[in-house]
């Protein structure tokens, strides 16, 4: 099932771009298969992400986990901001 989410970033997409590659271990470990990422034209501060996962419930049982949090915390997201949204085809 593929997904989309944004997120707004305080700490600028550098930065979560550097740390978002570095957990590649953690999503695959997460049947969280990233398919594409980028950030809006002329604003740097709002990332969206394509991702292939089990299901909905598998990828907000994820991104519920306390390790999940510290990481995208850490990488600067907005958890407040964040969207999720099921494609179906």
């Amino acid at each position: 099932m593929k997904t989309i989410m944004n997120v707004e970033l305080s700490l600028g997409y550098q930065h979560w771009k550097k740390l978002m590659l570095e957990n590649e271990s953690f999503r695959q470990k997460n049947q969280m298969n990233l398919l594409a990422y980028g950030h809006e034209e002329g604003n740097e501060n709002k990332v969206w992400v394509v991702m292939d996962v089990p299901s909905m419930e598998h990828m907000v049982g994820i991104m519920n986990k306390p390790e999940m949090i510290k990481i995208r915390e850490e990488a600067g997201a907005i958890l407040a901001s964040q969207e999720l949204i099921k494609l179906v085809e």
